[in-house]
């Protein structure tokens, strides 16, 4: 019974102090903070017209004429075809993360105090959060125009999976309701994921490049370099907090860690199977996006957002949360040793894993 009591009680505490996230006072905060959000994040926005469109990196049936579209298409189709199926496989999972777009746009449109209220809103927020989006949009597009042209996936299987997801929307907060609403955690998760995000398509381009398909590798890189951009500006943010408010900041920061930042695909689903976590396993082996991966992205916000070097201001809980994060890199290495040695022994008996992505064509992966 005490223990019951014990773990109510710190449950009651838990929920007490998302709530205080959600207080006028914290809203205030990006209130204050709005003309530095239209001096210092609205500019790494580009217009339209400066930007690369899907229909500049893939054939235009227009302008190439019925003959030139058609010898495009079949000179994607001849380079597509070297692609490795574990790195095709990484590309559509990619691709069907990007096309869930309708989903993340609503999960910054939870945040209290930088909320789009009215869907055309002139706030610095709203308008970082409707043009981050309109950016965003071309990178689902762009793969999925090529995935069509290549020949290589079962395009049905794929917006099964799109439509799917979108459906089951997303996880990154658990069940708490006061977390998914709060701007100081929902920045900093979606920080991570940005940057995340940019290593996963920048992998892929480095590896199709060496597999000699230039133009995927071409659109991957130029997907990765909007993500950088993308991380650039969330990452500002939260910089901004953990100098303006840097007791909150550390532990929203320490909160998300502890619950592992879920990738925003998690939900994915097909007609059998947990396709995640298949996926997932595709990423580690293929190395598009890996544990070691996920390690160097908490050492570089750590390090981002000077973390180790806050002692003003700081609560008892604050500090505990700092000394959490910084030796959070540590703990993942260990695991990550630990992963290799399991790997290294899987590797004597990789399962075959069918992906209807690609015609349940299997794809041998090490399930740890």
């Amino acid at each position: 019974m005490t223990a019951v009591a014990s773990r109510r009680e710190k449950k009651q505490a838990e929920e007490d102090e998302l709530m205080e996230y959600l207080s006028p006072e914290k809203q205030e905060v990006f209130a204050h903070l709005e003309p530095w959000a239209e001096a210092n994040i609205l500019p790494l926005l580009k217009p339209a017209d400066a930007l690369w469109q899907p229909s500049d990196l893939l054939p235009d049936a227009a302008a190439l004429g019925a003959d030139g579209f058609h010898s495009a298409c079949l000179d994607i189709r001849a380079r597509a075809a070297g692609v490795p199926d574990a790195v095709l496989v990484c590309l559509v999972g990619n691709m069907v993360t990007e096309e869930a777009l309708p989903t993340y746009q609503s999960v910054p449109n939870r945040f209290e105090g930088v909320r789009d209220l009215t869907g055309a809103d002139a706030s610095a927020w709203a308008r970082w959060i409707r043009g981050w989006s309109a950016e965003e949009n071309r990178h689902g597009d762009v793969l999925n125009r090529y995935l069509l042209l290549s020949g290589r996936v079962d395009m049905r299987a794929v917006d099964r999976t799109v439509h799917r997801l979108i459906a089951a929307g997303m996880d990154a907060f658990g069940a708490d309701g006061a977390a998914a609403r709060s701007a100081y955690h929902g920045f900093v998760y979606v920080a991570f994921q940005e940057r995340a995000t940019a290593v996963s398509h920048g992998n892929t381009a480095r590896l199709v490049a060496a597999g000699g398909d230039a133009a995927l590798a071409r659109i991957c890189g130029a997907v990765a370099a909007d993500e950088k951009r993308h991380e650039a500006a969330y990452t500002r943010v939260v910089g901004k907090l953990f100098e303006v408010d840097p007791d909150a900041a550390v532990r929203a920061f320490a909160y998300m860690m502890r619950r592992r930042i879920t990738m925003p695909a998690a939900l994915m689903t097909d007609d059998g199977g947990d396709l995640f976590a298949r996926y997932a396993a595709a990423a580690q082996q293929a190395g598009v996006y890996t544990v070691s991966d996920y390690r160097a992205i908490v050492e570089r916000l750590v390090r981002q957002w000077r973390v180790e070097e806050l002692a003003a201001g700081l609560s008892g809980e604050g500090r505990r949360a700092r000394d959490y994060v910084c030796g959070l890199p540590r703990k993942i290495r260990r695991m990550e040793e630990k992963a290799h040695d399991r790997a290294a022994q899987a590797r004597k008996r990789p399962t075959e894993v069918p992906f209807s992505w690609i015609f349940d064509r299997p794809v041998s992966v090490i399930l740890t």
